[in-house]
């Protein structure tokens, strides 16, 4: 059964937020999953986290965390200070989402967020440093539990994983049970020849998350994505797993910073207008999922 989940901040301008706030938000909007950012559990006790956990339990809110990593913890770097840093703060993530019973985690996590700042004729250096801090990381979230998946996005935002065959390649060569891909539609619409076969090549076995956004990252049925086409694909492949939308609709804040965020995307940018963004984006999502004969709870 696909559990529909949404990231926290297409509400906040800052990645950082009242976490609290935003599971009672989701389980009474009718979402099994609340996303966030994961670097913020670094900065909380694990008091804190554990009573985050027992709320989301309450709310019948599942927690997954997103990251797109600080390029000082680049653990692709060609620097092996800067390489063995990330590492270690990769690993102390993966155990705070573990104090809160957290299972998976997405997003550029196997380099820095961002490309380097080189002329690049051949990224294999990259990659091999990459691989070699994840076959690291990788043992980390054997031991606590976690899923983690490694997302391919466009080439503005990483040179290592761009495409669905990239990303294959990649958890190949870690050769772990606990990594998976993510694939994400707005990333897709950007770096593959057909959204659809990318999903068919990854199949449900492999592909542990899936992010949902449009051309431009508003959400789902806002954009000219083919939606018949991405459900179509997934209910090929017999995906059951998590569909979580990730978008991204307001200018200013560290969000409108990082995701070049530079006028708002919907009429409405208030709480209610995203409040009612949301409840019509999971309503879109449940009605491609019974289109396509897809599990999801009603």
């Amino acid at each position: 059964m696909n559990q529909l989940g949404i990231f926290m901040n297409f509400w906040e301008k800052n990645w950082a937020a009242d976490h609290a706030k935003y599971i009672r938000k989701v389980a009474a909007l009718g979402y099994d999953i609340l996303e966030f950012q994961a670097q913020p559990l670094l900065e909380m006790s694990d008091e804190h986290i554990r009573d985050l956990k027992k709320l989301a339990d309450a709310e019948g809110i599942r927690l997954t965390y997103s990251l797109g990593l600080d390029p000082h913890y680049d653990v692709s770097s060609l620097d092996e200070g800067v390489r063995s840093g990330g590492v270690k703060y990769l690993q102390n993530i993966i155990r705070k989402m573990a104090i809160g019973g957290g299972d998976l985690l997405s997003g550029v996590s196997y380099a820095g967020w961002g490309t380097p700042n080189v002329v690049m004729e051949d990224k294999s250096a990259y990659w091999n440093q990459s691989v070699k801090s994840m076959k690291e990381i990788i043992k980390t979230a054997e031991d606590c539990g976690v899923t983690y998946c490694v997302e391919a996005v466009n080439r503005f935002e990483s040179c290592i994983i761009n495409t669905a065959a990239e990303a294959l390649a990649y958890i190949a060569e870690i050769d772990s049970p606990n990594i998976g891909v993510l694939l994400d539609t707005y990333h897709m619409n950007i770096e593959e020849t057909g959204i659809g076969d990318a999903i068919r090549l990854v199949g449900a076995e492999r592909m542990k998350n899936f992010h949902t956004g449009e051309n431009n990252r508003t959400p789902p049925g806002k954009g000219h994505l083919n939606w018949e086409e991405i459900f179509g694909a997934l209910h090929d492949i017999g995906y059951t797993g998590p569909i979580v939308s990730e978008p991204f609709v307001m200018q200013g804040g560290e969000v409108g910073r990082d995701i070049h965020v530079f006028r708002d995307l919907i009429a409405d940018p208030t709480e209610a207008g995203i409040d009612a963004e949301a409840a019509a984006l999971l309503r879109f999502e449940k009605n491609m999922l019974q289109r396509f004969a897809c599990g999801v709870s009603l």
